[in-house]
C-alpha cells in the first residue's frame, strides 16, 4: 500500500505541475504585448505617410505636366512666329531681289520709276551724271544687288554727302531706304523714305517711298499711322502700281486697329 500510495502522489503532482505550466504558457508575455502594439501603430504610421507622400507626389506630377503644356504651347508658337518671320524675310528679299532685276534690266521698259536704263553690268545711267558720282553710284547699287546691304546702305550713304546734287541723288536716297527695310530696320527704312519726299519731292520715287513707309509702320504695328500712309498713297496717286500695292495693304489692317 505504501509503494501504490507514493505512486499515486507522484502522479498527482505531474499533472499539477503540468496545469501550472499549461495556465501559464497561455498567459501573454506584457513585454510582446506592447511590441506587438507598437508594431501595429508603426504599421498605422507608415502607411498614413505613404499616402500623403504619394498624394504630394501627384499634386507635384499634376503640376508638371501643366507646366510641360504650357511649355509646349509657347514652343509651338515660338515656331509659328519663327516660321512667319522667315516667309516675311524671304518675302522681302524677292521683293527686292525683283527691284533689282528691274533696275537693271537693259531697255528700262520694266526698270522702277525714276531709274534710266542699265548701261551695261552694274547700276543704271541717269542723264546729267558725273563719271565720279555715276561710279560711286555703281559701286553702291552693285554691293546691294549682292545683298551687302551693310555694304550698300553705308556706300549710299557717302555718295549722298558727296555728290548731294547728283542727278542719281532721289534714286540713291530711295535704294538707302530699301537697305534699311529689306534689314528690317524699319526706323531708319521710315527716315530715309521720308526725306526722299522732302527733298526729292518731284521724284518718279516718291509714290514708291511713301508705300514703304507704311510698309514699314505695318511691321511696326502703328496700324493707324500705316492706315493713314496707304490712305495718302491711294489718293495721290491713283492708277500706279503703289497705289494697287497700297490698297491691298489697307485690306490687310483691321479697322478698328489702333
Amino acid at each position: 500500500m505504501s509503494r501504490q500510495l507514493c505512486q499515486w502522489l507522484a502522479l498527482i503532482c505531474c499533472a499539477i505541475a503540468l496545469a501550472g505550466c499549461e495556465t501559464n504558457a497561455a498567459e501573454p508575455d506584457p513585454t510582446q504585448v506592447k511590441l506587438n502594439d507598437m508594431d501595429q501603430r508603426l504599421g498605422r504610421v507608415e502607411r498614413v505617410v505613404s499616402n500623403q507622400s504619394l498624394l504630394t507626389l501627384s499634386q507635384r506630377i499634376d503640376v508638371l505636366e501643366a507646366q510641360v503644356r504650357e511649355l509646349r504651347g509657347t514652343v509651338e508658337e515660338l515656331q509659328n512666329n519663327n516660321e512667319a518671320l522667315r516667309k516675311q524675310q524671304r518675302d522681302l528679299y524677292a521683293d527686292l531681289d525683283r527691284r533689282l532685276k528691274a533696275a537693271a534690266a537693259p531697255g528700262g521698259g520694266t526698270a522702277p520709276a525714276g531709274l534710266a536704263p542699265a548701261a551695261g553690268p552694274g547700276a543704271p545711267v541717269a542723264a546729267g551724271s558725273g563719271a565720279d558720282d555715276q561710279a560711286a553710284y555703281n559701286r553702291a547699287f552693285d554691293a546691294l544687288k549682292a545683298s551687302d546691304y551693310a555694304g550698300a546702305i553705308t556706300q549710299f550713304r557717302d555718295f549722298l554727302r558727296l555728290y548731294p546734287h547728283s542727278t542719281l541723288a532721289d534714286n540713291a536716297q530711295y535704294w538707302l531706304g530699301e537697305g534699311f527695310y529689306v534689314t528690317r530696320d524699319y526706323d531708319s527704312a521710315i527716315a530715309a523714305f521720308r526725306t526722299l519726299g522732302e527733298q526729292y519731292p518731284q521724284s518718279r520715287k516718291t509714290p514708291d517711298a511713301l508705300l514703304k513707309i507704311g510698309y514699314a509702320q505695318y511691321e511696326l504695328k502703328h496700324m493707324a499711322d500705316a492706315r493713314a500712309t496707304l490712305s495718302q498713297v491711294v489718293q495721290r496717286y491713283p492708277g500706279t502700281d503703289a497705289a494697287k500695292l497700297a490698297a491691298d495693304r489697307l485690306t490687310k489692317i483691321p479697322p478698328d486697329a489702333p
